[in-house]
C-alpha cells in the first residue's frame, strides 16, 4: 500500500460513554445517556453501561494496547458531567485530575491525544432544567465547559474535537427518539443541530481567540456520513444523490465552510429550519482548522416524490417527508453486523465531494472500522472480515492521497469493543475483545494486521 506521508497520523477512537463506567465515581454527574439506558426497553437486552469496559479503572492497561498496535494518535472524549457534574458551575477535580493522568501517560508513551468534547453525553440537569440542545443558550454553557477543558489540558493537548456526529444527537435523538434524550420530532432535529452549531462556533472562537495563539493547536469538528451512490443514472437518482449528501454531511459542514445552510434544505425544510443570525455566521463560518469525518457505509440514492417502498431499517437517512430519497442496498454488497454494507469505494468518492466542494480542507478521518461476529478460540480472535475491510478502506483513503486530496490521519474505530449504544453489547467494533464478565482485553488478528499497517508506512 502506497500513498500515505511519512507525518500520516495513524490513531484508534472511543468515547467516554461507551468504555469508562464508572458512571457514580469519581464525583461524576449523571449524563442523559445514563438516564436512558435505565429507562427499560430503550437498550438491547436491558444492557446498561455503568461498568462498560472499566477504562476508567483500567486506562493504564488500555494504553499500553494503544503502544503495543503502534498508533501515534488517540482520539478519546471528555464525559461533560465528569468535569461539570450539573453541566455548569462548580468543576469536579477527581474528574479534571482523571483526564490529566491519560493525557500525561499518553504522551509519556509518545502517543498524541486528541479531545472530543462532546460525544453525544450532554450532563442530564442541562437536559432537564434546560432541554438540552432545544434552547439556544445550550450555546454558552457548551463554550464555557469547552474554556475550562482548554485551560486545563491545552497546554498539552493539541488536537480538539468540538462534537462528535451531531447528526447523530439531533436525528436520533431528537428526531427518531432513537438515542437519548428519545425525543420523536419533524421539528426538532433542525432546532437541535442549529444550537450544536451554535456551540461548535463560540467553542471555537474561544479557542482561537484566547487559546490557540500561544497553545498552537487545531481544532474542528468530527461529522458523520455514508455515501449515497445514485441508484441509476438518472438525472432523478442523480440529483437525490446529491439531496441526500446535503441533508446529512452538508446540514452541518455548509454552516461551517460556507455560512449557510444548504439551498435544497431551505426549500424543502421551509420555516422548521431555523435561521443564522449574522453573529452566528461570524462565529460559525471559517471556525474549523481540519475537516474530520467519520464514515462507514454506503447506500443507493433514489427519487421518491411518494413514500412507496418501505426504506432500508437499517439506513442513516433523514426526515423523508423532507428529504424523498429512498436508499436501498446491492444484494451482492458483503454486510457488518450492523447490517452496514462493506463498500470501500464509497469512501474515496466521499472524499472526493468533500474535497470539491468545499475547497480542499485539510481531512482527518477521525472513524472507520466495522463490527463482525468475534469469537475467542484457543485465546485468540480470528477477524479475517475486519482486517479486510479496514485494508480496503485504508487502500481506498491512499488512492484519495494520491489524488491529491489533503488526508492527514486516519483512525479506527474502536479500541475496544464497547457498549454500543441501543444496541447494547451484541456489537463489537474493536480491535481488542473484551470479556464483559471479566473484562480481560484480548487482542484481535486486526490488532496486529493495524501494528504491522503503520510499522510499514512509518519507516
Amino acid at each position: 500500500m502506497t500513498g500515505f506521508p511519512k507525518d500520516f497520523v495513524w490513531g484508534t477512537s472511543t468515547s467516554a460513554f461507551q468504555i469508562e463506567g464508572a458512571w457514580l465515581e469519581g464525583g461524576k454527574g449523571l449524563s442523559v445517556w445514563d438516564v436512558f439506558t435505565h429507562i427499560p426497553e430503550k437498550i438491547l437486552n436491558n444492557d446498561l453501561a455503568e461498568v462498560a469496559c472499566d477504562h476508567y479503572h483500567r486506562y493504564k492497561e488500555d494504553i499500553k494496547l494503544l503502544k503495543d498496535i503502534g498508533v501515534n494518535a488517540y482520539r478519546l472524549s471528555i464525559s461533560w458531567p465528569r468535569i461539570l457534574p450539573m453541566g455548569y458551575g462548580e468543576k469536579n477535580k477527581e474528574g479534571i485530575t482523571f483526564y490529566s493522568k491519560i493525557i500525561d501517560l499518553l504522551l509519556e508513551n509518545n502517543i498524541t491525544p486528541w479531545l472530543t468534547l462532546h460525544h453525544w453525553d450532554l450532563p442530564a440537569a442541562l437536559q432537564f432544567e434546560k432541554d438540552g440542545w432545544l434552547n439556544e443558550k445550550m450555546a454558552d454553557y457548551f463554550a464555557d465547559y469547552a474554556r475550562v477543558c482548554f485551560e486545563e489540558y491545552g497546554d498539552r493537548v493539541k488536537n480538539w474535537i468540538t462534537l462528535n456526529e451531531p447528526w447523530v444527537t439531533s436525528m436520533l435523538g431528537y428526531g427518531k427518539g432513537e438515542f437519548a434524550p428519545g425525543r420523536v420530532s419533524i421539528t426538532e432535529p433542525y432546532i437541535a443541530a442549529h444550537n450544536l452549531l451554535r456551540a461548535h462556533g463560540k467553542a471555537a472562537k474561544i479557542y482561537h481567540e484566547e487559546f490557540q495563539p500561544t497553545q498552537n493547536g487545531i481544532i474542528g469538528m468530527a461529522n458523520n456520513c455514508d455515501w449515497r451512490e445514485p441508484k441509476t443514472d438518472s438525472m432523478e437518482d442523480i440529483e437525490a444523490a446529491e439531496r441526500a449528501l446535503e441533508f446529512f454531511l452538508g446540514w452541518f459542514a455548509d454552516p461551517l465552510y460556507k455560512g449557510e445552510y444548504p439551498k435544497t434544505m431551505h426549500e424543502r425544510v421551509g420555516d422548521r429550519l431555523p435561521d443564522f443570525t449574522k453573529e452566528d455566521i461570524d462565529l460559525i463560518k471559517g471556525s474549523c482548522d481540519y475537516f474530520g469525518l467519520n464514515h462507514y457505509t454506503t447506500m443507493y440514492a433514489e427519487n421518491a416524490e411518494e413514500k412507496t417502498v418501505e426504506v432500508d431499517p437499517h439506513a442513516n437517512g433523514a426526515i423523508f417527508e423532507d428529504e424523498h430519497v429512498q436508499l436501498s442496498s446491492d444484494e451482492t454488497w458483503e454486510k457488518t453486523t450492523m447490517d452496514w454494507n462493506v463498500v470501500p469505494w464509497g469512501l474515496k468518492k466521499l472524499l472526493h465531494w468533500i474535497d470539491e466542494r468545499y475547497d480542499h480542507p485539510t481531512i482527518y478521518v477521525t472513524e472507520n472500522g466495522a463490527a463482525f461476529e468475534d469469537k475467542v478460540v484457543d485465546g485468540k480472535v480470528h477477524d479475517d472480515k475486519r482486517i479486510n475491510y479496514l485494508e480496503s478502506y485504508t487502500s481506498e483513503v491512499a488512492k484519495a492521497i494520491e489524488d491529491g486530496i489533503k488526508i492527514n490521519g486516519y483512525f479506527v474505530w474502536s479500541l475496544l469493543d464497547n457498549f454500543e449504544w441501543a444496541l447494547g453489547y451484541t456489537q463489537r467494533f474493536g480491535l481488542y475483545y473484551v470479556n464483559y464478565k471479566t473484562l480481560e482485553r484480548i487482542p484481535k488478528d486486526s490488532a496486529a494486521w493495524y501494528h504491522n499497517l503503520i510499522k510499514k508506512n512509518l519507516e
